[in-house]
């Protein structure tokens, strides 16, 4: 491709050359002295001006920026799946864990009322101890039958009827997708000027929310929000030791969400969560059915043991 410069410069030469017939003396008059290809370029092609000292931790920094919000948004995803991942556990299998627990009390109860054992009634003691509350009614069934009866799930499971499913474990793949595309564009690292983060906190902070509930739609309305908001007024950093802080801070940073995606990860949910990433609801059933079978033999040793 032609340079500027080049494109200024005389190209064509055919209306220089002399037609048939006319006097070669004229020839000399028309043509560009020899040496005028040579020091044209020279004259008009101007030096590259030197790159700038900050240039490179400029580029530093902003790699180092998406780098960190492609960490966080990972981080964030993760804990909104394990909050939610939990909050399922906990609903479902919850009154099984309790129901065990009180098995567990009454059967080390019936052993030391027929022993009269110190070893057998200070087991006892302890497996009471370690007891929560019962489980009402509302809690076994899921809230399907309550002081009132059946709830309409209840009356639609006995009736094999569709039963609303349960909460989600994770936002559905649209969510997930407008999640990451808002705090891509919307993130506050991305902020220079004080006012312009404060705005980006706020509306992160709804954006947030919105995912962790996994609501679609306001996150489409948050998209649309952001999209039609102030332009970002976003300028690089002008001098070296600004930038030095900036990268100081983008790794204490990183630092952090290592340590809290570490905590994560070696939690009990968590690492259920990396055993099934497929099929967490899948995981949770299969528990709920090994819990049911140990909730049948703790029952037929405690009948036993009362017999």
């Amino acid at each position: 491709m032609t340079s500027p410069e080049a494109e200024s410069l005389p190209a064509d030469p055919a209306p220089e050359e002399p037609s048939q017939g006319a006097p070669s003396a004229a020839k000399p008059a028309a043509e560009p002295p020899a040496d005028a290809d040579a020091t044209a370029p020279t004259d008009a092609a101007p030096a590259d001006p030197p790159p700038r000292p900050e240039e490179r931790l400029e580029k530093a920094v902003r790699a180092a920026e998406q780098a960190l919000i492609e960490f966080e948004i990972a981080v964030e995803t993760f804990r909104v799946e394990v909050e939610n991942f939990s909050r399922l556990h906990h609903q479902k299998l919850g009154p099984m864990y309790t129901r065990l627990d009180e098995l567990d009390a009454q059967i080390a109860e019936a052993k030391a009322a027929r022993t009269g054992d110190a070893e057998d009634l200070r087991l006892a003691r302890e497996a009471r101890a370690r007891v929560m509350p019962m489980p009402g009614v509302e809690e076994l069934f899921h809230g399907w039958i309550d002081s009132e009866g059946l709830s309409p799930e209840g009356a639609s499971m006995l009736n094999d009827q569709p039963v609303r499913p349960p909460q989600r474990v994770r936002p559905s793949a649209d969510a997930r997708r407008l999640y990451r595309d808002l705090v891509r564009k919307a993130h506050p690292d991305l902020a220079q000027g004080e006012a312009e983060r404060t705005r980006r906190d706020a509306f992160i902070a709804r954006v947030n929310h919105a995912y962790t509930l996994g609501d679609e739609e306001a996150l489409r309305a948050l998209t649309a929000e952001w999209e039609a908001g102030p332009a970002s007024e976003e300028q690089p950093p002008s001098r070296s030791e600004e930038l030095y802080a900036r990268l100081e801070w983008l790794a204490e940073r990183k630092e952090m969400l290592t340590l809290v995606a570490k905590r994560l990860e070696d939690g009990a949910i968590g690492s259920m969560l990396r055993v099934a990433q497929d099929d967490p609801d899948g995981l949770l059933d299969q528990i709920a059915e090994q819990l049911l079978a140990e909730v049948a033999g703790r029952e037929r040793e405690l009948a036993a043991l009362l017999e």
